[in-house]
């Protein structure tokens, strides 16, 4: 069928035998660099300080929950997406190439960050939860908080033995929390690969309390 006007008659395949004209400009003699082989020109760094970031995500209201405390609110940090994910991809980073079976999550601020992070590592995700609100079976632990006291539980069919666990919170103060929920990590049999806190006050020691167990935090405070 003949070719309608202003079409493509000719095929676009080299004729056997027969050299392609060479693009104006091109020397045939030198060979063409792939892209990959090109030098490209240097970016200029990125000044984007991540942590500098979210820390200013990091609201402080004095006297809450009681007087002389100083509470760190997280959901400005909640609401920006960039900065939970700065958080989540900053805490998963350093478990790559680690075996975690389960992430143990700690009542409340512990599930947004331990369920986000479980999905990430694809491990399960085990809720820690106040005095009943879980409904079957569970093993409780009493602690200490800085103002006051507390108990956790989890269901006792939560983990399998001898599973690789990352209990995960949003704050590590005295380390309190975080220790009693260790110990129902252990109480299954499971041991804890690690901790990790969105959030650590580095002057309340709570990072000793929980040795030698390895312990993440993103952002510290004094």
């Amino acid at each position: 069928m003949a070719a309608r006007k202003g079409s493509f008659a000719k095929t676009s395949k080299p004729v056997p035998g027969r050299l392609l004209p060479t693009p104006r400009g091109v020397d045939p003699k030198k060979p063409i660099a792939l892209k990959s082989e090109r030098v490209m020109p240097r970016q200029p760094a990125n000044p984007f300080d991540s942590l500098s970031y979210v820390k200013g995500l990091i609201r402080e209201l004095p006297n809450f929950p009681q007087p002389g405390v100083l509470f760190r609110d997280i959901t400005p940090l909640l609401a920006d997406p960039k900065g939970f994910h700065i958080v989540l991809d900053a805490i998963a980073h350093q478990f790559v190439g680690e075996k975690v079976d389960a992430v143990v999550g700690v009542e409340s601020r512990g599930f947004i960050f331990g369920g986000a992070l479980a999905a990430r590592l694809n491990a399960s995700f085990v809720p820690v939860r106040r005095p009943g609100k879980l409904p079957f079976r569970t093993d409780k632990v009493s602690y200490s908080l800085e103002y006051g006291e507390n108990e956790l539980e989890m269901h006792r069919d939560a983990l399998r033995e001898g599973a690789s666990v990352l209990i995960v919170d949003d704050l590590l103060a005295t380390g309190g929390t975080a220790a009693a929920a260790g110990e129902l990590v252990h109480r299954q049999g499971a041991f804890v690969l690690a901790y990790a806190f969105v959030i650590e006050l580095a002057s309340l020691g709570g990072r000793e309390r929980l040795l030698p167990t390895p312990c993440v935090s993103i952002i510290h405070y004094d």
